[in-house]
């Protein structure tokens, strides 16, 4: 059956671009510029349910539970990314966050239009990775119809994993049912019905947020500095694990570059070691007991 989707926000026209074809490039650029900063309000808007979702989140992941993004072309795509930024950025395990995209691997690369439309595709998508109910799963559809995204969810409440929804559109267009609605109405597109331009840039800066936040919050950032990253995989990490060590501890920069080559390239470890004065072996029992956390691990010694 052809749904008809023209009420949909994604999918109508923008009055402003209607004469796109015509227009000076330079009026086109600043019109899309104009339209990318209400995506970036539109965002705004949905503070407290992305703040929820965090916390779900962050929840998941103390209990050994996955991030696990479900979504169908760019929508798709974005998940991937952000999934696999994770591990780089947070030295997670590649496990923790994961990305699927109707039509498997090979649409990353090309688009397979033919296979959003499959309910049961999605649902078998979950149960091939063994979902389990200490799992969230998000799913994203800009326009909020996507099939194999409802799919995906209806499997996972089946399976009492939590559920997020995260679209374009308002709730209303959405059927399915979640626990959380992160419905951002970044309206018309430019061009009609690319929802990988407005609909896409708020995605992933929602996606950022949650990913960001919730690694934070279970011990992989402090301050504002990456700390949780292994920094012996090329020059510009040693570089930068260096410098971070040098910024927290206050140490010169060739006894912070001898202490990360001590520490095997772990910053956490570097720090703890030069603050608590101990071994690497010993830090690194100081932040399991501190379930990782920096600031816990190296404030404990003024206890002791």
């Amino acid at each position: 059956m052809i749904h008809d989707r023209s009420h949909i926000e994604t999918e109508k026209a923008n009055a402003e671009s209607a004469y796109l074809d015509e227009m000076p490039i330079l009026d086109a650029v600043q019109l899309m510029n104009r339209e990318d900063q209400r995506a970036v309000v539109a965002v705004g808007q949905q503070a407290p349910a992305i703040a929820q979702t965090v916390e779900l989140v962050a929840s998941a992941f103390r209990a050994g539970g996955r991030l696990i993004y479900v979504g169908a072309g760019t929508s798709g795509r974005l998940g991937i990314l952000d999934a696999a930024e994770c591990p780089p950025t947070f030295s997670s395990d590649p496990g923790m966050v994961i990305g699927i995209i109707a039509g498997g691997p090979a649409a990353i690369e090309r688009s397979i239009e033919n296979v959003e439309d499959d309910a049961q595709a999605g649902a078998q998508a979950l149960r091939d990775i063994r979902i389990s109910t200490h799992d969230v799963v998000m799913g994203i559809a800009a326009g909020g119809t996507t099939p194999f995204v409802h799919g995906a969810i209806a499997e996972a409440r089946k399976c009492s994993a939590k559920t997020i929804f995260l679209s374009c559109t308002r709730r209303e267009h959405i059927s399915v049912d979640a626990d959380i609605f992160i419905c951002i109405e970044t309206g018309p597109e430019i061009l009609t019905g690319s929802t990988r331009l407005k609909a896409g840039t708020a995605t992933k800066l929602v996606l950022n947020t949650i990913s960001t936040l919730a690694m934070t919050h279970i011990g992989k950032v402090y301050g504002n500095t990456m700390v949780d990253v292994d920094c012996l995989k090329n020059s510009k990490l040693i570089d930068r694990g260096t410098r971070i060590i040098m910024r927290i501890t206050g140490i010169n920069r060739t006894d912070a570059a001898a202490l990360l080559q001590q520490a095997q390239g772990k910053v956490k470890r570097a720090i703890v070691m030069h603050m608590r004065q101990c071994d690497a072996q010993t830090a690194e029992q100081l932040l399991t007991q501190f379930a990782g956390f920096l600031r816990q691990a190296i404030q404990s010694s003024s206890d002791s």
